[in-house]
């Protein structure tokens, strides 16, 4: 075939490997999912390690804390570009390689590559010129600006590792070495947990030496990543004749990379009008309890992040390869179990809002607010088990329009507003502008799953006509 042709040195025997259509369709998933929850869990460590650390300075902890929790729109919007092209890519990647066109994965793949590298570039050069003026628009005060400053200016100079290693470590997992993918995350958070002590503490850096030792981990992960997709481990390789772009290919990539990138753009937005509406209705005491809040909710969001995402080469894999009754499994596997935990969860951040705060503050004022916050916010958590679910099948099968729309839709439609209206028409306070996640959570997470069992499920019933890429299976 012509994917053995381009893989020249890849023996005939070994392309069955990693065979997603063979064997029990649960077992794929978690053969996945369990390195691949594990490097979720990593993954938030790293995310989250700075704010643990930077919770436990002696002077100004809560005005550090706020300055970096001023910094996650930002690094929100370098995460959706990295969505954009890694995981715009990588499931494009499995259905070529479940259709045994090895050829076209490998260009997907390489294409993504350079499209990260060149947005990178570009993303470091506006962060650096512009970061002052978009901090101060997305909530910052006289009082919190400079360490907001401070922790940006240094991560956007690492922008380069942490494009490379958000983006491409989805195309190892892609080809089932999710152990390997995981080993990607551990070796940057690992060396994060390290550095981080270090750089705050011993040499008295504060947020500055948060931001150097993670941008230094990411390092670390770019280097591990290129030298496994060009090593001779690998299924398919990260070659240089895939690297030049080719207009179609891109736009496939881009189109179905929209909903990771929507995603993270209007999660971002969101972050943006809570901080600018906190600031103005709670001063920057809320802006440091949304920073805990999300920080909280990228822990207890792991779990189901992790099994959705590893769901999707299967799913994926498994209609590229017109095994549609395997991919219906798949659907009513990660729906029951993501439905399950966010139930389970949600009762014990509601019973227990106080352990969740002290992991990163210990300030009276900041935990005693935070607790009735925290039970507001996360209210209709359980209902977003139906959103995770929902446009997990939406992108593993490349329905990118439905992907993309649902992630407006939550964000943009629902909680924009309702951050606007419930404390200005209902003068509801700060309790408004955190009840707009809850109700978003309601509404968008049953339109989401419901609207994907009323189109893809009867389609895969019928036999995947034109479920995924437009074209007949």
């Amino acid at each position: 075939m012509a994917g053995w042709q381009v893989s020249g040195e890849m023996r005939r025997d070994e392309r069955p490997k990693n065979d997603f259509s063979k064997g029990s369709i649960v077992g794929n998933i978690l053969r996945l999912a369990l390195p691949m929850t594990l490097a979720q869990l990593i993954n938030v460590l790293y995310n989250i390690v700075d704010r643990i650390f930077i919770g436990m300075i002696p002077e100004n902890a809560t005005l550090s804390l706020t300055g970096l929790g001023l910094c996650l729109p930002i690094i929100s919007i370098v995460i959706a570009f990295a969505n954009l092209f890694g995981m715009g890519g990588a499931p494009l990647f499995s259905i070529e390689r479940g259709r045994g066109n090895d050829a076209e994965a490998e260009a997907i793949m390489g294409n993504s590559f350079v499209l990260l590298l060149i947005t990178g570039v570009i993303l470091t050069v506006a962060g650096l010129a512009f970061k002052r003026p978009m901090l101060f628009l997305f909530g910052a005060s006289p009082d919190t600006i400079s360490y907001a400053e401070r922790y940006i200016t240094i991560y956007l100079l690492g922008n380069l590792f942490v494009m490379i290693g958000l983006g491409m470590n989805s195309f190892i997992n892609a080809q089932g070495f999710g152990t390997t993918g995981m080993m990607t995350v551990l070796l940057g958070a690992i060396t994060n947990i390290v550095l981080d002590p270090i750089f705050i503490f011993v040499f008295h850096m504060g947020v500055q030496g948060a931001a150097l030792a993670t941008i230094l981990s990411q390092l670390l992960s770019a280097i591990w990543i290129v030298r496994f997709l060009t090593g001779k481990r690998t299924i398919l390789r990260l070659r240089r004749a895939a690297f030049k772009l080719e207009r179609e290919r891109v736009l496939r990539i881009a189109g179905l990379g929209m909903s990771g990138f929507t995603m993270s753009i209007t999660n971002s937005s969101v972050q943006i009008m809570y901080n600018a509406m906190l600031q103005k209705a709670g001063g920057d005491l809320y802006v440091g309890i949304m920073t805990v809040i999300n920080s909280v909710r990228e822990v207890i969001s792991m779990p189901v992040s992790g099994l959705t995402n590893s769901a999707q080469p299967v799913m994926g894999y498994n209609y590229g390869a017109g095994e549609y009754k395997r991919t219906r499994q798949a659907i009513v596997f990660i729906s029951v179990v993501c439905i399950t935990y966010t139930v389970l969860i949600w009762l014990c951040v509601h019973s227990f809002p106080e352990f969740f705060i002290r992991i990163f503050d210990h300030s009276g004022d900041l935990v005693e607010k935070g607790i009735p916050a925290m039970r507001i916010y996360f209210f209709g958590f359980f209902m977003m088990s139906l959103q995770f679910a929902g446009q997990s099948v939406f992108v593993g099968l490349g329905r990118s329009r439905n992907a993309v729309f649902f992630s407006i839709f939550r964000k943009v439609v629902i909680v924009i507003p309702l951050i606007l209206i419930l404390p200005t028409v209902f003068h509801m306070g700060t309790d408004g502008i955190l009840m707009a996640e809850p109700v978003s959570n309601f509404i968008g997470g049953a339109a989401c799953f419901g609207t994907m069992m009323l189109t893809v499920w009867p389609e895969l019933k019928r036999g995947g006509r034109e479920c995924g890429t437009g074209e007949k299976a």
